[in-house]
């Protein structure tokens, strides 16, 4: 065992933690921001070294923040107003002045792993004395946001800051927002059903079994003063549905999900020894970090087993490792508690049970002691450190996770003195990456067995959602088709996982059913005929020439999605239909051929979702053999663009201009025009377009091979219409086949393998009518009868 004496004068030490609270019925409630709620938390902290708090809060070189939520995701709102350098506005009401700010990035993790990262700068002699703190004020903010008058929490403070950004990268992606996994609770009920299914218990068994492990949690935060909900309840009461506990999603019930509406703050203080010392901070006060790990979880879908987080068992059990201890060793355990499988499957990882004698929380947990937006943990620590410090000698163990059982950031605290730990975090995050995934279905189709699942219970009715698995292994996510009541009880209420459904894949998301005729009933397949009118869309037929233009020159033809659905309507009529040949795409009016999405409409918070076959129902639409041609009239912006690099042919009046744009909103081209543009032009000018959203005009994209006509302003469909006439003085046949092994060549590196491709195109060509009409009219010297087949 060290002594203080031996240790490196670099050795970092806790010196001073502090928390503050305040709750909107409380007698003296000040209705604080959380600039004040943190600084309240800080000068608790600098007071409780029991050295000077002005002497101490001088020698702070560096300050850290914890996300609140409402800077936690981009475009999430402030009412009320937000400091523009959070660390800073709290330094200064503390009379810190640092050189360094930090904004850490988000997750419940955050406030542990800040622990770690400046407790190891200070041994790395980089730091002397480091401030972190977090806070909430969102129960204050819901008070008092919609009142006459209320508070401006708006700061601009300027100066320097580190922000690590969001921390959202492989935590949120478009496919599972899509079907519903937006919120926490949905997300961590999948992880819930999964692991109550692998414990064979009932629903009702398994949802008490919850109760009993939270009741404990509850007692804890009843006597805790900073606690948001101090009511002690019990496990029958945490378990038992009723209007009050109503269900959130399926397994939880609102008693069990982690409570945000909270007013508190919390802050941590770290110093050398060196400056411990000569702050004058009693050595009573020292509390020394002994272990501590930092590992990742693969994303959610990709996990190999869902009812599992590995990652989290093993950034326990190294935090443990490192300090040389096992779990029987701990006086104290906080295990982050936001849901119940976020506290049972690190606890059965160690070993410990529900009703272990030293409790599972000091603070009592995310649902009752409430969960302080991402700055839960630093509660957790400042009650280990006090417990500590009670019980000299002693150890405690804090667990913080992030994400959705994705982060976790582990630590052992105790007053023994030691030298700093190095741990080996790194190279168990390269084992764990390196453990196989599942391959995940984007679009999924056909019949399918349930892995795990929720029900979303909103104020629009229940939504269920399936994790399910396709015949070949592929994972994927789906919602209950609307009407499959049967289904949808199964989930509420049966037990679902394991049984057979069918799955199909629209342009809305992937939508799953009891069986394949429930779907066929639900979703009739649409008959590919053109319909006599559209909304958004004009339509005329000549012949064999069909002539489709956007019909929205208010504004400049962009494309919402319900004008995205009639032209995948349309197109596939016409792709159907042996009696059209060719087709000509164009906008209405003279100014813009299409200007893309739109974005007033996406802005406007209305769902949004493109067809399959992708934008204009051409982007991503396979095996286009009939010719598809654009005649470009003004403006192809951004998806207008790209809906004329997916087209065959495109004719353009000397007006137009074209441009990928998107870099311009933030956006990407991601119909297809970063991968057709450099396939159209020479890369180097595409990859100029892409990056600047530089426009070029009709005669410069012609000269690239963008564009195959020039015409004078106003003529693109008659240049359409003309180039049109001469494709049909060919066979269609021919047309069609040749479009055809195009496509099936495309991907062929090798041109002799493309030209030995076996095409079927090329057996039907030969048997077809068309053929024999081509060469008795050659031999007749009259013009062909063709009939497309």
């Amino acid at each position: 065992m060290s002594t203080i004496d031996d240790l490196d004068p670099n050795t970092p030490v806790l010196i001073g933690v502090g928390q503050a609270a305040e709750r909107i019925d409380d007698p003296d409630y000040r209705g604080l921001s959380p600039v004040e709620l943190a600084a309240a938390a800080a000068r608790a902290a600098l007071t409780d070294t029991g050295a000077d708090p002005a002497a101490v809060a001088a020698r702070i070189d560096t300050v850290a923040g914890v996300r609140q939520f409402e800077i936690s995701t981009p475009g999430a709102p402030a009412p009320l107003g937000k400091s523009d350098n959070y660390p800073r506005s709290v330094a200064d009401r503390v009379d810190a002045d640092p050189a360094r700010a930090i904004l850490e990035v988000g997750g419940g993790q955050s406030s542990q792993h800040l622990v770690t990262e400046l407790a190891r700068a200070i041994a790395n002699g980089t730091s002397h004395a480091a401030l972190i703190f977090g806070s909430e004020a969102i129960s204050t903010v819901r008070h008092l946001a919609a009142a006459d008058e209320h508070p401006d929490f708006t700061e601009a403070r300027g100066g320097q800051l580190e922000d690590r950004g969001y921390g959202l990268s492989g935590l949120i992606s478009r496919y599972a927002a899509g079907h519903g996994l937006t919120g926490a609770p949905s997300q961590y009920a999948l992880f819930e059903n999964a692991r109550r299914a692998r414990s064979g218990l009932s629903r009702e068994q398994y949802r008490q079994s919850m109760g009993e492990l939270f009741a404990p949690f509850s007692r804890v935060a009843a006597k805790n003063p900073y606690a948001a909900a101090p009511v002690e309840r019990s496990a029958e009461e945490l378990a038992t549905i009723t209007d009050r506990n109503r269900l959130i999603a399926e397994p939880y019930p609102r008693f069990m999900v982690a409570r945000d509406q909270v007013n508190q703050g919390a802050a941590v203080l770290i110093t050398s020894i060196a400056v411990a010392a000569e702050l004058g901070v009693p050595q009573d006060k020292w509390v020394f970090l002994h272990g501590h790990a930092d590992l990742r979880e693969q994303n959610l879908l990709e996990r190999a087993d869902l009812a599992e987080a590995p990652a989290l068992v093993r950034a326990a059990r190294h935090a443990l490792e490192v300090a040389g201890l096992g779990v029987e060793d701990l006086s104290t355990i906080d295990l982050y508690s936001c849901f119940p499988i976020a506290v049972t499957v690190v606890a059965d990882g160690l070993g410990l049970r529900a009703d272990d004698p030293r409790g599972l929380t000091l603070t009592g947990g995310l649902p009752f002691f409430g969960g302080a937006g991402n700055n839960y943990s630093m509660h957790a620590i400042a009650e280990t450190v006090a417990h500590l410090r009670t019980t000299p000698g002693s150890y405690g163990f804090v667990g913080a996770n992030g994400g959705t059982l994705s982060k976790y950031s582990a630590a052992v605290y105790s007053t023994v003195p030691t030298a700093w730990r190095e741990d080996r975090s790194q190279r168990l995050q390269e084992e764990l990456d390196a453990a196989p995934t599942v391959a995940v279905a984007q679009t999924a189709d056909g019949p399918a067995t349930v892995e795990t699942y929720t029900v979303n219970y909103g104020r629009k009715g229940p939504t269920g959602i399936v994790v399910g698995r396709l015949g070949d292994g592929r994972r994927f996510v789906a919602t209950v088709a609307a009407g499959d009541t049967e289904l949808l009880a199964d989930l509420a209420t049966g037990d679902p996982i394991g049984r057979t459904v069918h799955v199909r894949s629209f342009g809305t998301g992937n939508r799953v059913t009891v069986d394949r005729d429930r779907m066929d009933e639900l979703f009739p397949q649409r008959v590919p005929v053109l319909r006599d009118t559209y909304e958004l869309v004009r339509v005329r037929r000549d012949g064999h020439l069909l002539e489709v233009t956007i019909n929205r020159p208010e504004a400049r033809n962009s494309l919402t999605p319900q004008a995205n659905e009639e032209l995948d309507e349309i197109f596939d009529a016409y792709f159907a239909d042996p009696d059209l040949w060719v087709a000509i795409l164009t906008g209405a009016g003279d100014k813009s051929f299409c200007a893309g999405n739109d974005l007033r409409y996406s802005a406007s918070g209305k769902p949004m979702w493109v067809p399959k076959n992708g934008f204009a129902g051409l982007t991503s639409r396979r095996d286009m053999t009939k010719p598809v041609i654009a005649a470009v009239n003004g403006f192809a912006m951004g998806g207008g663009c790209e809906i004329a690099l997916a087209c065959h042919l495109v004719i353009a009046d000397e007006t137009a201009q074209f441009a990928l744009s998107e870099v311009q909103v933030g956006l990407v081209a991601g119909a297809g025009g970063l991968v057709r543009l450099p396939r159209a032009i020479p890369p180097k000018i595409a990859t100029e377009m892409i990056l600047t959203g530089k426009k070029i005009p009709a005669t410069e994209a012609h000269r690239l091979g963008l564009v195959n006509r020039v015409v004078p302003a106003g003529t693109a469909v008659d240049g359409a219409r003309a180039l049109a006439a001469e494709i049909l003085t060919g066979s269609p046949t021919s047309v069609r086949a040749s479009l055809q092994i195009m496509n099936e060549t495309a991907p062929f590196t090798d041109v002799v393998d493309a030209v030995d491709h076996p095409s079927q195109a090329l057996d039907d060509l030969m048997i077809s009518e068309d053929m024999m009409e081509g060469l008795l009219a050659f031999g007749a010297k009259r013009a062909p009868q063709w009939k497309n087949r």
